[in-house]
């Protein structure tokens, strides 16, 4: 499988196409694009159905065997294994499926390390790039931005491996305590956490700025785990497939399943948008937005818009608080069936103007009449309601994000269709909102108990590229 640009230039350094281990150590594209399979691999239901019986690990290998095919069989295999643990996970399942009702169900995610669902990609991110790295004889420096859970899930991945050092920007405030804390109490001499005055799309901007300057990036090996790195997207396909496997496990003859995304920078819905490429049944894809509602408009509207950081509002569900979603223009490069021309042109109009419209194209019809997309937005007073309903019809605690998932998620239901609404996180990440919804603070896992009492290190910086620069070589050289 090789890979190509969104934006149809070069991939890395003059390459017009790459391998999967050339774009895993790599952030943009040479062109200011993102990296996209030369085709999506298909599967026939038969393949499918008889993926039933194997274990996570063993889905997740015969899912990314497809796109990784540099990597030797029997290495993807054993990187696997080490990834997808009883051990990491809390049990065998992994990703265990959770009936809230007929036809209604919970893909819980967060049983990882970090206790969020960017945990199921990330764990296997850490041990392809040690791996990678030692086969080279190279050496990485992760540049990140997150809103919340990549950043910990990064940094709980990546520490202590071999060649790999994780600078990671957050936005001064807008984290929860809990989530400030788990990254920012990491002591490893490999992990650098960066709080910067601004949002989350500042931090993402900051990081795209420095992807840009080639030869910065490639005099200190800049690399990213933000969900723009194509490994972290196709491992996100597993649990697609996995939750369609368990959600039509006991049906006679298994259907198509529709999935609710509480949407962000886009990454997780993307995944599910290339498994129904791959042929997973997929009816709709439901993207789930809280009041940073940009993605909403669009696939209401075809106008896609992204805010300016005054106006992107910080709210209860704040990992979602993201108006300028990376992944996008990977589903627009889709929408126009791989045309890098002309999606180089539209994100050259969204710099000018701050906007591109699609509405009316047959490019736009074709995310829901083809894709199957449909979108909605959740605002707090919802997201409170959606979490004391959730725990009073079913005795389940969902956290804010996984709340506006629940919430959109009932307003797209077709009978016969299952409804499977993806787990963002578990909500002890989020005390302060479960406690305003239900009155009690959720019970947290043992090893976090305590953990906004534990010594920080951090450095504070505004959102200037040179400072950050300077800090990148001060602790990266």
């Amino acid at each position: 499988m090789r890979y190509l640009s969104t934006r149809g230039g070069a991939v890395v350094g003059n390459s017009l196409n790459a391998d999967f281990t050339d774009i895993l150590l790599g952030g943009l594209a040479a062109d200011g694009g993102l990296a996209m399979p030369e085709h999506i691999p298909t599967v026939d239901s038969e393949t499918l159905n008889g993926w039933r019986s194997l274990s996570y690990a063993s889905l997740a290998f015969e899912v990314l065997q497809r796109f990784a095919t540099d990597i030797p069989l029997h290495t993807l295999q054993s990187l696997i294994d080490r990834s997808y643990t009883a051990e990491s996970f809390g049990s065998p399942a992994i990703a265990p499926l959770a009936t809230l009702e007929p036809g209604l169900h919970l893909l819980k995610l967060s049983e990882g390390p970090t206790l969020a669902f960017k945990d199921m990609a990330m764990q296997l991110l850490g041990n392809l790039f040690e791996w990678v790295l030692a086969e080279r004889g190279q050496v990485l420096n992760i540049l990140g931005a997150t809103s919340g859970d990549t950043g910990s899930a990064a940094e709980y991945a990546m520490r202590g491996k071999q060649g790999v050092r994780v600078v990671m920007l957050s936005p001064v405030g807008r984290m929860s305590p809990f989530q400030t804390a788990q990254m920012f109490s990491l002591l490893d001499d490999n992990i650098v956490n960066v709080a910067v005055d601004g949002v989350f799309d500042t931090c993402q901007d900051l990081v795209k700025a420095v992807s840009n300057d080639a030869p910065f990036k490639a005099r200190w090996s800049i690399g990213t785990v933000n969900s723009i790195n194509w490994a972290r997207v196709v491992a996100q396909v597993v649990y697609y497939v996995h939750g369609w496997l368990r959600a039509t496990d006991a049906l006679d003859a298994p259907g198509p399943v529709s999935f609710a995304v509480p949407s962000g920078n886009f990454g997780n819905v993307l995944a599910g948008h290339l498994a129904r490429r791959m042929g997973v049944p997929i009816a709709r894809l439901v993207v789930a937005t809280n009041e940073n509602d940009v993605l909403d408009e669009f696939f209401r509207t075809g106008r896609y818009a992204p805010r300016s950081a005054v106006r992107t509002w910080q709210t209860s569900s704040p990992s979602m608080d993201i108006s300028k979603a990376s992944n996008f223009e990977r589903f627009v490069f889709d929408l126009f069936e791989g045309d890098g021309a002309k999606v180089a042109e539209l994100w050259q109009t969204l710099d000018k103007t701050g906007q591109f419209d699609l509405g009316g194209t047959a490019a736009f019809a074709r995310a829901a009449t083809e894709f199957g997309f449909v979108s909605g937005r959740s605002s707090h007073a919802e997201r409170l309601a959606t979490i004391r309903s959730a725990f009073t019809r079913y005795g389940v605690a969902v956290d804010p994000h996984t709340a506006d998932g629940l919430n959109i998620a009932e307003r797209w239901r077709e009978a016969g269709v299952p409804m499977v609404v993806l787990e963002t996180a578990q909500p002890a990440k989020f005390a302060q909102t479960m406690v305003e919804a239900l009155g009690v603070e959720p019970a947290r896992p043992t090893a976090h108990v305590g953990i906004e009492n534990r010594a920080q290190r951090f450095v504070r910086m505004p959102a200037d590229l040179t400072q950050l620069k300077a800090l990148i070589v001060q602790r990266c050289g």
